[in-house]
């Protein structure tokens, strides 16, 4: 019912809205909270960050330690520069090879069209296995290289088939009005299709960098030498040997570091570039998402 500029609702709506509220809060809280802990432990004495229990707030005070004695040495600052320089360039690399790929084969006049298609659907199904890889990176001289870790990963089917459905989907009216009017296939392809191409394009971007930014396994496997550890790397060895620490193994001095809330400081080091990128690109998730999946 409305009356004047009030719209009333009966008890029902109210009550409706109210318990929407009450569970969105509850799974917000089940969301957030692992977070809001881990930056609670990373400031808190250690004395009180090893107590067990629901933390809301530091106790004891608030203290920097974990922070200084994470950016104490320069082993986090060169894994922050190495993960950052895979993301950066592997991401780039990436959308520009997805788009070279996607556009061409979006086009049903291509020739051989199918046969190309397949071409790229077959590594979906079908690897070469560890060792071949291992065998390949030592062969082509990029083994123990920052390489190794953005070369092997530029590109990806599943990521391909999406930014070709999208492009697929483009009205070629919009090309064929665009020559009528005499733009050259530069102009068509700048300031037509990449503009409205940009939803897909940030989605699998996102994508693409969040996977480089957490990955550690190649780091493992293909790079030997220190100065080309990544972030994920160094963040799992502290974790390892904090349980070294805690079953009683001997372990050096520099990893003795590894406490609880050096851990969860981190951690927060290592995923807060992502939590903040991740709400300015959001917003082209469905829009990128659904509109690429919708066409075979």
């Amino acid at each position: 019912m409305k009356k004047g500029n009030h719209i009333h609702r009966s008890f029902g709506d109210r009550a409706f809205n109210w318990i929407n509220a009450v569970i969105l809060f509850v799974l917000a809280f089940i969301m957030l909270y692992p977070f809001w802990d881990m930056a609670v432990m990373s400031l808190s004495p250690l004395a009180y960050a090893n107590k067990s229990g629901l933390k809301l707030w530091p106790m004891g005070g608030v203290t920097l330690e974990a922070y200084r004695q994470v950016f104490s040495t320069n082993i986090v600052l060169t894994a922050y520069k190495n993960t950052i320089f895979r993301t950066l360039v592997g991401t780039s690399i990436s959308i520009v090879l997805y788009f070279c790929a996607a556009y061409p084969l979006g086009k049903k006049e291509l020739p051989f069209r199918r046969t190309l298609s397949l071409f790229f659907l077959i590594p979906m199904f079908f690897t070469g296995g560890m060792v071949p890889e291992f065998l390949t990176y030592k062969e082509l001289g990029i083994y123990n290289t920052i390489w190794a870790l953005v070369l092997p990963s530029l590109m990806t089917t599943y990521n391909l088939l999406i930014v070709r459905n999208f492009v697929s989907g483009l009205p070629d009216s919009l090309e064929e009005s665009a020559r009528v009017d005499g733009a050259s296939f530069a102009v068509i392809l700048f300031q037509i299709i990449i503009p409205l191409s940009m939803p897909v394009l940030a989605t699998v971007a996102l994508w693409v960098a969040v996977a480089h930014w957490n990955s550690w396994y190649d780091a493992t496997v293909y790079v030997r030498s220190k100065d080309l550890i990544v972030l994920q790397k160094y963040l799992r060895d502290l974790l390892i040997t904090a349980k070294e620490a805690a079953s009683g193994d001997s372990v050096s001095g520099g990893e003795a570091l590894a406490t609880r809330t050096v851990e969860a400081a981190t951690t927060l080091v290592a995923i807060g570039p992502i939590l903040i990128t991740y709400p300015f690109i959001q917003r082209y998730f469905v829009k990128g998402v659904m509109v690429g999946s919708v066409k075979g």
